[in-house]
C-alpha cells in the first residue's frame, strides 16, 4: 500500500532551490534511511511531509487513516513540565495510562533519563532529545519520521535503538549520518542531490555500490554524447549541401545533444592543512580526578600520549567523557593530578556543542564559541588571516570555499546557517590553527557523511595525534586504535583496536566471566534447566561437537565460497562488456548483488564453523 506519494516537488528558499521536479513514495513495511550533504533539504522533506513546510510546487499526497509522528533535530517541551509528562503527552488515555506510564518509564531509564519528574527546563538538548524519542516510539503511528535520531546516544542506547527499529512493524523515513545504523536498520536509502530524489532499493552497503554504478553510467553516456558531439560539429562546420528536410533534422539532433547538460559532480570539502611539528613531550596525564558534588567521574586516570595516537573514549552519557576533553584542552582543571603539555603541542579543540555565548568558568579562548551576529568570515579572519595547507598558505576567503561556503554565504552573519553548517565551519576554524594535536568531541553530529567521509581520509593523512569522543561505531573503527572505556565509578579501561575489537573483548570478557562464575559455584541451572527443575542430578557441560549439518556444511563450504567469488569475477567481466546495454547491465547487476549476498551469508557461516572447529580442538 502506497502511504505518502510526492509528485513533482520543487522548493527553493531565497536563490537556492533545494528540489527541482523531485518525487518520493513510501510503501507500507519500508524503512527509508534519507541521506545527502547538509544543505540540500533532508530535514525540509521531513517537514513538508507533515505539512510544516509548504512546497512550492508539487503535491505531497498522505493515505487516510495514516498517523504519522515525527522527532524534529531540535525538539522543544514546555520548561515547567516533567520528563514523564513530556513523554506521555499525546500518548495516553484513561485506559492506557497503567500500562504506558510503565512503558515510559523502562525506556526513560534504558536511555539515562532516572528523574522522571525532574521540569524539562532543567534538562541539555541531549536529554531532550531522548524525551522526545521516547514519546514517539510510544505512540501508536503507521509512519515514523525520525531526524537524526541517534545523536546525544551513548553506544549501548544505539545498539538498543537499533534493534528496536529492526522490529518495528511501521514504515520508518530517518535522517541519520550513523552508517552502521543504516546497514542494519534499513531496506532502502534514498539521496537528495542537486534537486532530485535518487532511490535505492539497499541498505547503505548496498547503496555505495550502486551509486557508483549509477555514476559510471552516467559518465558512460557523457563520454558517448561528446563522442557524438565531436562527429556532429564537424558535419554542421562543413556547411549543408542543401536545405533538406533530412538534414533540419541532423542539425535539430546536434543542437540538442549539445544543450544538453552534463553530470554534475559533487562539490565536496577540501580538508587540507598542515600541522606543527611535535616535540619529544607531548601530553602526559598524571593521577588526574574530577567530581561533581558526590558524583566521581575521573579516578585516578594516567596516560601519556605517543607520537600519532589514535585514541577513542566512549561509555554512557553523563559519566565524565566531555569532562575529560575540557580537562586535556585546559578548559576546565581537575581536582586534584596534573596535565602535562609539552611546549610544541598545539591542540585544537572541536566541541560537541556549539556555544551561542561564552562561558565565564571556561577559559576565555574557546574554539567552540560561536557569536550569531558574527560574519562567517570574520569567525575564520579571527582565528588567521591565511591558512597554511599542503598547497601553500591561502586566504580565509579561499579555505572558506573550500569548505563549501561560496562568497555570498561568507558575508551572512552566522545566525542563519544550519546546525550541520556551523559545525562544518568549526571544524574550518579548529584546523586552521594548523594543530598537531586534535581535541574531537561528538565530531560526527550533524556533518553530513560525505564530509565525514573526507574527515576520515584527512585523519589518515594527518601527523599528529587525535582524541576522540564519539558514538559512532563506523568512525571509531574507522579511525582509531585505541580505545578507553569508562567502566564503574570514574575506572578508565584499555582496548587495543576500533569499537568493534573492544565490544568482541567485551563479549568474550563476558561469557568467560559467566563460564568462571558457573565453575566456581557449580550452579550449571542455565546449562541444564531442565533436569534441574525435575530433580534430577545436573550433569556437567555437554561436550561441544559439530551437528551432522554443520559436518556438512564445514567440509564443502570454502569451495562454494571460491565459486561465489569466481562468478562475482564473471558478472564484472559482463558488466564492462555490455556497459551500454543499460537493461541487460541491469540483470547482470541484480545477479551481482543477490550473489554478493550469498557470498557473505556464506562468510558468516565460515566464520561461524570455524571459531566452532577451534573451539572443539581446544576440549
Amino acid at each position: 500500500m502506497n502511504l505518502i506519494n510526492i509528485e513533482n516537488l520543487t522548493k527553493s528558499y531565497t536563490e537556492r532551490k533545494l528540489f527541482n521536479g523531485a518525487s518520493f513514495s513510501l510503501q507500507e513495511g519500508e524503512k527509508v534511511g534519507i541521506i545527502g550533504i547538509n544543505g540540500t533539504g533532508k530535514t525540509t522533506l521531513l517537514k513538508m511531509i507533515i505539512g510544516e513546510e509548504e512546497t512550492d510546487e508539487g503535491m505531497v499526497t498522505i493515505a487516510k487513516h495514516v498517523v504519522i509522528r515525527y522527532l524534529p533535530q531540535h525538539p522543544e517541551f514546555s520548561p515547567d513540565k516533567s520528563s514523564l509528562d513530556c513523554v506521555l503527552e499525546g500518548n495516553v488515555t484513561e485506559e492506557n495510562r497503567w500500562s504506558i506510564e510503565s512503558e515510559a518509564k523502562a525506556m526513560m531509564t534504558r536511555l539515562g533519563i532516572k528523574d522522571f519528574m525532574q521540569p524539562a527546563g532543567q534538562l541539555s538538548g541531549g536529554q531532550r532529545k531522548r524525551l522526545a524519542l521516547i514519546s514517539v516510539l510510544l505512540s501508536s503511528a503507521d509512519i515514523l519520521l525520525l531526524d537524526e535520531p541517534t545523536n546525544h546516544l551513548d553506544n549501548e542506547m544505539a545498539d538498543w535503538l537499533e534493534e528496536y527499529l529492526k522490529k518495528w512493524r511501521g514504515a520508518l523515513i530517518m535522517v541519520t549520518h550513523d552508517r552502521y545504523f543504516l546497514d542494519s536498520v534499513t531496506n532502502r536509502i534514498i539521496e537528495i542531490d542537486k534537486g532530485l530524489i535518487y532511490s535505492y532499493q539497499t541498505n547503505y552497503s548496498g547503496y555505495l555500490e550502486l551509486k557508483m554504478a549509477r555514476q559510471e553510467r552516467e559518465m558512460s553516456s557523457e563520454r558517448k554524447r561528446q563522442s557524438i558531439l565531436r562527429v556532429e560539429l564537424e558535419w554542421i562546420q562543413r556547411g549543408a549541401r542543401a536545405r533538406s528536410t533530412k538534414q533540419k533534422a541532423h542539425i535539430q539532433r546536434y543542437e540538442k545533444l549539445r544543450d544538453q547538460q552534463a553530470p554534475v559532480q559533487d562539490s565536496q570539502v577540501e580538508l587540507s592543512s598542515i600541522s606543527t611539528r611535535l616535540g619529544k613531550t607531548t601530553v602526559e596525564l598524571e593521577h588526574i580526578h574530577k567530581s561533581y558534588g558526590e558524583k566521581k567521574l575521573i579516578d585516578d586516570f594516567s596516560y601519556i600520549f605517543l607520537k600519532g595516537d589514535r585514541v577513542g573514549f566512549i561509555g554512557p552519557n553523563g559519566c565524565g567523557k566531555s569532562t575529560l576533553m575540557k580537562i586535556i584542552a585546559g578548559l576546565i582543571p581537575p581536582d586534584s593530578g596534573q596535565v602535562i603539555i609539552g611546549q610544541t603541542v598545539k591542540m585544537g579543540y572541536y566541541a560537541q556543542e556549539i556555544a551561542s555565548q561564552k562561558k565565564e568558568q571556561e577559559k576565555e579562548v574557546d574554539l567552540s564559541y560561536m557569536d550569531p551576529k558574527q560574519r562567517v568570515i570574520d569567525y575564520v579572519k579571527d582565528t588567521a588571516e591565511y591558512i597554511q595547507t599542503v598547497d601553500g598558505a591561502i586566504s580565509a576567503s579561499a579555505m572558506l570555499e573550500k569548505f563549501l561556503f561560496p562568497p555570498e554565504k561568507q558575508y551572512s552573519p552566522i545566525g542563519k546557517l544550519s546546525g550541520g553548517e556551523k559545525k562544518r565551519l568549526n571544524l574550518l576554524r579548529v584546523l586552521a590553527t594548523s594543530p598537531n594535536y586534535l581535541l574531537l568531541d561528538e565530531p560526527t553530529n550533524n556533518l553530513d557523511i560525505a564530509t565525514l567521509t573526507i574527515l576520515e581520509d584527512y585523519l589518515d593523512r594527518y601527523e599528529g595525534i587525535v582524541v576522540t569522543v564519539s558514538h559512532d561505531r563506523y568512525f571509531l573503527d574507522r579511525t582509531m586504535k585505541r580505545i578507553f572505556a569508562f567502566e564503574g565509578e570514574g575506572k578508565l579501561k584499555q582496548y587495543e583496536g576500533g569499537y568493534t575489537d573492544y565490544s568482541l573483548k567485551k563479549l568474550v570478557m563476558k561469557e568467560e566471566t559467566e563460564a568462571e562464575q558457573v565453575k566456581k559455584t557449580g550452579n550449571i541451572s542455565k546449562i541444564n534447566t531442565k533436569e534441574s527443575q525435575k530433580g534430577q542430578r545436573p550433569r556437567g557441560p555437554k561436550k561441544l561437537k559439530f551437528t551432522f549439518q554443520e559436518q556438512k556444511d564445514y567440509e564443502k563450504i570454502e569451495g562454494e565460497i571460491a565459486e561465489l567469488e569466481e562468478k562475482i569475477e564473471n558478472l564484472e567481466r559482463e558488466m564492462a562488456a555490455v556497459s551500454t546495454d543499460f537493461v541487460k547491465l541491469n540483470e547482470i547487476m541484480a545477479d551481482k548483488e543477490s550473489t554478493e549476498h550469498l557470498l557473505e551469508e556464506k562468510m558468516d557461516r565460515w566464520m561461524y564453523l570455524e571459531e566452532l572447529a577451534a573451539r572443539i580442538a581446544k576440549q
